[in-house]
């Protein structure tokens, strides 16, 4: 493996690394798309920068871009704190027309400058290890490499100093404002967090990754964990896993490294969908599978309870006449009371069925539900 390939391969893991700690809030607050609104929406802020400095290494542009991201959040609020449109909508309305606004002003007055729509869109990784960063004469490595590990290390610190606020609006904002914090402070300094690693990501990886990678693997975190540090570790750790295996799945399709690690990313929420050991499909699917079981079950013991004892009721109890009775098909009664004589709750008394104390236990439970 080549230096170039490693290094992209740290860049993109640095990358979704830094994009999954703001991501994380984003999607516990269920404002997932405000990462696709403010990394859209920072194009206008890089532009109007370009024209002012004409150099685009200005940390201006970095500056201007991260402003227009807090511009985006703050319009947006002013919209939904109307009570007239919903603040979805407002995400909806607010950033298409900043983004429409950067594309007119790219393609009027900035088409013959290494600005165009396509980069911002897409990015392109492999380009980073040509970008270097030196000192002294030093070659340091790729200058995207320091940039986003610079806004890793602010995320950590921002989330670190902040964690036990961030944890307490993210979750109950009233409380929060009731014990003294400002919940509006911290939205707005979630959002100069997401807007700083949106537009440090930008060059290199274009905002589609971007929002792939704030929200799909914290999403899939979510779906793992009800604790919100290991959220936020597994958050990481599957933007990590999306970044390496999408860099190799890209080798192998000989396709575009951002759309390989962005349909990495998908394909680990979909796997965390399914198989979420609390919240997956899988589990609600078993979870409803068992609760008809002890319904059944209950229904069972219920009516074996109400007719034990009881002279010339003596069919009630028989297998072959239970489907009549309880209006079961006889597959389910077949079913049913082999799982039950198998749980210990009934037993055969020659063609008749007979409650054990655990089936009485269980009868008795579901009477007086």
């Amino acid at each position: 493996m080549s230096p170039a390939q490693v290094e992209i391969q740290l860049v993109a893991v640095v990358v979704a690394a830094a994009c999954a700690l703001p991501g994380t809030f984003l999607v516990l607050r269920r404002m997932a798309m405000l990462s696709d609104a403010i990394s859209h929406a920072i194009l206008p802020g890089i532009v109007l920068a370009f024209f002012v400095t004409r150099d685009l290494a200005s940390p201006w542009l970095f500056l201007a871009a991260a402003a227009t991201g807090v511009l985006t959040v703050a319009l947006v609020e002013l919209l939904h704190r109307t009570r007239r449109v919903r603040e979805d909508a407002a995400i909806g309305l607010v950033f298409p027309l900043l983004f429409s606004v950067g594309v007119i002003l790219i393609s009027r007055f900035a088409g013959n400058v290494h600005l165009d729509t396509d980069a911002v869109l897409l990015g392109e990784l492999a380009f980073a290890p040509f970008d270097r960063f030196s000192a002294g004469g030093v070659d340091l490595g790729p200058r995207a490499l320091w940039v986003m590990g610079g806004i890793l290390l602010v995320n950590l610190v921002a989330i670190a100093a902040f964690y036990k606020e961030l944890k307490l609006a993210s979750f109950d904002a009233g409380l929060a404002a009731a014990l003294g914090f400002s919940p509006v402070l911290l939205h707005y300094g979630l959002a100069g967090l997401v807007s700083l690693t949106a537009v440090g990501a930008f060059d290199a990886v274009g905002s589609i990754l971007v929002v792939a990678l704030m929200i799909a693997p914290p999403a899939a975190a979510y779906l793992l964990t009800d604790r919100l540090g290991s959220m936020l570790g597994l958050a990481v750790a599957g933007g990590a896993v999306a970044a390496l295996g999408g860099y190799w799945l890209a080798r192998v399709l000989d396709a575009s490294i951002a759309g390989s690690m962005a349909s990495v990313a998908g394909c680990l929420f979909v796997l965390a969908w399914l198989f979420a050991p609390g919240r997956g499909l899988v589990a609600a699917a078993r979870r409803r599978a068992r609760q008809r079981q002890r319904f059944a079950w209950t229904m069972l013991a219920i009516h074996l309870f109400q007719h034990e004892g009881r002279p010339g009721e003596e069919d009630e109890a028989r297998v072959d006449s239970l489907h009549r009775h309880l209006r079961w098909a006889p597959a389910k009664v077949e079913r049913v009371v082999h799982e039950a004589v198998r749980d210990g709750l009934v037993s055969h008394d020659g063609a008749a069925l007979r409650l054990t104390e655990a089936g009485r236990d269980l009868a008795r439970r579901g009477i007086t539900a």
